[in-house]
């Protein structure tokens, strides 16, 4: 009963402590409701109290703010309720699954042609140019959409830690610090940059056991629009399909890593059947028809956008050259890559003015990634995230009718690195996909 009490009474004095800094600094939160935040990340009082007091009381013996019923499987999970249900997937060549016609011909060019050409220069363009691996990220930053429970992600494997400031080249920074604005009514709102920037290729997209499902749910049913609100020709289904997309590019990457770390009996995979994960996370028509989608929808921004990235080029940047050789590559010339886009646009056209609603969401898209507790999952999903954005952008404009040469000319630096970055993870899961296809799955 003594130690109880003291128990108690450490709590209590833990919590005064913290309602009187909160108190005399509005900005301030209580620490244990962030994602994993260490010590080691600058030192920061809310990391190092949120660390304190979840080792004096256990991980405390108090009722969790919010208590989902927990799978045991990572976030990247499609949600049931969430996105269109078709009859589990049993594909044997990628056409089985794309019952869109006008999507084909790029998904026939894509397999045959863009892949094959694109992603070796442009994995080895993103992985060697600090100017496309670097982001300054909040990963303080509070959810304000959901009650969460106060604990860390418990896997090591969530961890993320800023690079040594000697590591940031100076003009990144310079760049960084000279493109802070932006539209109040634009489609997406990156985090102001500081001193704390993290390196992609440190920390690449994994499985880290980490369950987000909440995150999820809350994407597919508050910030993507309700099937019942449009019809098949809108670009709201559009809207919701790219965000599918983006969701299935993440899965293909997850289950990458989980493959891997199955194969080498690693422990937090311990009891998980791969093909039962293939399946539950990318066996229906619409996740894989969606990642086309959206791969198409990212290439045709890039293809959009060449003439500013070749304009960067002239900076002679670390990375100028591979950047300017992928950029060169004839398969931008064909017309095929824009067909997605196209449809989008035609779409857009149809619609009354509501077409804001697009771009308002584009920006809570970006702000529930902050309610994601694993800092690497966070990481990766804020730059998914601004990928897209930037990418609906650049081929929709303000009004969903077009291109807007103005807009592409005003991109800052972490927009395109988003975009580039963005482009290579759907390539890479639409080659993976199509392996395992290829394999049996």
């Amino acid at each position: 009963a003594d130690f109880t009490m003291l128990k108690c009474l450490s709590l209590m004095l833990i919590m005064s402590v913290i309602d009187t800094i909160s108190a005399f600094s509005p900005s301030f939160t209580y620490p244990a409701m962030r994602p994993t935040m260490r010590p080691a990340i600058r030192g920061n009082i809310r990391g190092t109290l949120g660390h304190t007091a979840s080792s004096l009381l256990n991980h405390p013996p108090l009722a969790p703010l919010y208590n989902p019923q927990r799978r045991q499987v990572n976030v990247q999970c499609p949600p049931s309720n969430s996105r269109r249900s078709f009859s589990t997937l049993r594909a044997h060549s990628t056409s089985d699954v794309i019952s869109e016609d006008y999507l084909k011909p790029g998904v026939e060019y894509i397999s045959n042609t863009v892949n094959p050409s694109l992603l070796p220069a442009l994995t080895s363009l993103l992985t060697s140019s600090p100017n496309f691996r670097l982001y300054s990220v909040d990963m303080l930053a509070s959810c304000e959409y959901l009650p969460q429970e106060l604990t860390e992600c418990v896997s090591e494997s969530c961890e993320v830690y800023p690079i040594d400031e000697d590591c940031v080249p100076p003009n990144v920074v310079k760049i960084d610090a000279s493109q802070w604005q932006f539209d109040l009514d634009g489609w997406a709102r990156w985090d102001m940059p500081t001193d704390d920037y993290y390196d992609t290729k440190d920390v690449p997209e994994a499985y880290t056991s980490y369950d987000g499902s909440v995150v999820w749910n809350f994407i597919h049913e508050k910030i993507a629009f309700k099937p019942n609100t449009f019809e098949c020709g809108s670009w709201r289904r559009d809207f919701n399909n790219a965000i599918s997309g983006l969701h299935s590019s993440i899965s293909c990457h997850i289950l990458m890593s989980m493959e891997e770390k199955i194969e080498g009996g690693e422990e937090d995979v311990e009891g998980l059947v791969f093909k039962d994960e293939f399946d539950r996370r990318l066996g229906t028509k619409d996740h894989v028809e969606n990642l086309y989608f959206t791969y198409m929808l990212l290439l045709g921004a890039v293809r959009e956008a060449r003439h500013r990235l070749l304009e960067d080029c002239e900076s002679d940047f670390d990375g100028a050259d591979e950047l300017r050789s992928v950029l060169s590559m004839k398969m931008w010339d064909s017309d095929v890559i824009d067909c997605a886009a196209a449809e989008m646009r035609k779409h857009g056209t149809k619609e009354d003015d509501t077409f804001w609603k697009a771009r308002m969401r584009t920006r809570e898209l970006m702000r529930i990634m902050n309610c994601v507790q694993c800092n690497k999952c966070r990481l990766h999903g804020k730059i998914g995230v601004l990928g897209l954005s930037t990418a609906l952008q650049i081929l929709l404009g303000k009004s969903g009718t077009g291109v807007d040469s103005k807009v592409i000319n005003k991109l800052h630096r972490v927009e395109l690195a988003a975009l580039l970055t963005t482009t290579g993870k759907c390539g890479r899961a639409v080659m993976y996909y199509e392996r395992k296809i290829k394999e049996g799955f």
